[in-house]
């Protein structure tokens, strides 16, 4: 099928920033073409814009497909309007310029089986792109940015409950709510508490809950070692007994890993997915390399060290340069509280992966986010894993953000910036 490229670039003198603000209202009237246009949403809650040009009565419907403020980029695909297009993918990035102010870059792959038709509707394209970034380019100079508001919560109560018995689980839960249930997960080191703002902030839109996985916090190890089902068997578990229909997976790194195995196996029970400080886990890595991690993480356990002998010096590694002496004393309260039976039990489920992930299983909305500073999970890592989900996700939907001043942690040493991506998301879930 042939298939074109248009790619328009151009400069403008006003700030990345002041660009990106207009730039990242996807159902906003700033191109000049555009007549009226209004927001859709889908059975999933993804974004649609529908609009009309002046001088035509088509209505043409665009799906946002990608996302990112911290990358001031965004996707979208072509649903219905344009005559004889097969497929049509377009994307907006807005970079800064070396000699100051901002590049604005609008591109396209069109695919159209009819040559000539697929001629005409690049020539259109271009001058509409042409367009938009000249409109761009002169808004933003007139733009008056307002930094965003850190969210005012309304109080929310909490319940600890416990349930099963070998293992026993237990949870932190917010007041029950209609709608999808939203389930933290916590990393290798972590537990429910670390999760205590993001429930805060979560249970003003939905129900909430943290669970403290298998041998953690209140929770204890079954009687055989973990697996990746035992976990998630224990998801579902947990949604039986909080009477919940659809739920919002959020992990941080192991619980991460967990979340998406939970999402291979059971995608039609999800209405969004938010993945953290990690993704794959070891499920791409050799044996080899698998075996390495395993064996350099267990050398301490085998000196007959507790977690609590080198969680200092694990912090080290996770937190970001600059946090705070309190929020290091947090994460070494968390990384010391975990017994040396569980790390072992938890290295080794983690370095046993049962699958290498289809990504084209992923349905549901996902956002995924990790800390600047992020020594385990990095941006550039995190970034690709988003990018090769929107390009075998059937119909993606997929947000990247990285949280800036953050490391490992990124939900514990930056909660402000990340609730606010995490509600922004939710509410759109909700629409």
């Amino acid at each position: 099928m042939p298939r074109e490229r248009v790619e328009i670039i151009g400069q403008c003198p006003a700030s990345p920033e002041a660009v990106w603000a207009i730039a990242n209202d996807f159902c906003g009237q700033w191109h000049p073409a555009i007549a009226d246009i209004h927001a859709e949403r889908d059975a999933r809650g993804s974004l649609i814009r529908a609009f009309t040009v002046h001088g035509e009565n088509t209505l043409y419907r665009e799906q946002l497909t990608w996302f990112s403020d911290s990358d001031r980029s965004l996707g979208y695909s072509h649903l219905e309007g344009i005559s004889g297009v097969d497929h049509y993918d377009g994307s907006i990035i807005v970079s800064s310029h070396d000699a100051g102010g901002s590049l604005i870059k609008w591109a396209a792959e069109v695919d159209a089986s009819d040559g000539a038709r697929l001629s005409d509707i690049c020539r259109g394209t271009k001058a509409i792109f042409e367009a938009g970034i000249a409109a761009l380019s002169h808004k933003a100079q007139r733009h008056d940015a307002t930094p965003a508001r850190p969210p005012i919560f309304r109080p929310v109560t909490f319940e600890e409950m416990s349930f099963g018995k070998r293992p026993t689980l237990a949870l932190t839960a917010t007041p029950h709510q209609d709608g999808p249930l939203c389930l933290f997960l916590h990393g290798i080191g972590g537990g429910r508490g670390n999760w205590l703002p993001q429930l805060k902030a979560a249970g003003t839109v939905m129900r909430a809950a943290a669970l403290d996985l298998r041998g953690y916090g209140d929770s204890t190890l079954g009687t055989s070692p973990s697996t990746v089902e035992d976990y998630c068997n224990d998801i579902l578990h947990l949604r039986e007994v909080l009477g919940a229909d659809k739920l919002v997976l959020v992990g941080l790194s192991y619980g991460s890993w967990i979340a998406t195995s939970f999402a291979m196996r059971h995608p039609e029970l999800l209405a969004g997915l938010v993945l953290s400080g990690g993704c794959t886990g070891m499920s791409e890595a050799s044996p080899e390399e698998q075996e390495a991690f395993r064996v350099s993480r267990q050398v301490p356990l085998d000196a007959g060290l507790a977690p609590a002998d080198f969680a200092a010096d694990v912090v080290k590694v996770l937190a970001g340069p600059g946090t705070s002496a309190e929020v290091r004393k947090q994460l070494c309260r968390s990384m010391a509280a975990m017994p040396a039976e569980t790390y072992r039990d938890a290295l080794m489920c983690f370095t046993n992966p049962p699958e290498r992930f289809d990504f084209s299983r992923l349905t549901m909305p996902v956002l995924m986010m990790t800390g600047q500073h992020d020594r385990l999970a990095t941006p550039s890592e995190i970034r690709g894993v988003a990018r090769r989900i929107h390009e075998y996700a059937p119909l993606p939907d997929i947000r990247y953000e990285t949280i800036w001043h953050a490391g490992h942690v990124c939900n514990v040493e930056q909660p402000e910036a990340y609730n606010r991506i995490l509600l922004d998301f939710l509410g759109k879930l909700l629409k």
